[in-house]
């Protein structure tokens, strides 16, 4: 995943939480999920933007919640690792 895709990844799931009241820093590596930082209500929102953005089509895949639970998993299944 190039620069530009990465940083766009990071600016959406960064505003969406500070939206829902999480200003806390966010490293790459940091879990979003498991640790509850993000609901279930905001997996359907990233699966979206997951979709409407990079092409994706959840449709297709085996899913599991750590293929997104981080900035880091969401770009290595992105780049279909």
């Amino acid at each position: 995943m190039d620069t530009e895709k990465k940083n766009k990844l990071r600016t959406f799931i960064k505003s969406y939480l500070q939206e829902h009241g999480d200003a806390g820093e966010l490293k790459d590596d940091d879990s979003l999920f498991i640790s509850a930082r993000l609901d279930s209500l905001a997996m359907i929102t990233l699966i979206s933007f997951l979709e409407q953005t990079f092409g994706v089509n959840f449709g297709d895949v085996d899913f599991d919640v750590e293929l997104i639970d981080s900035v880091n998993e969401i770009e290595l299944f992105l780049d279909g690792g």
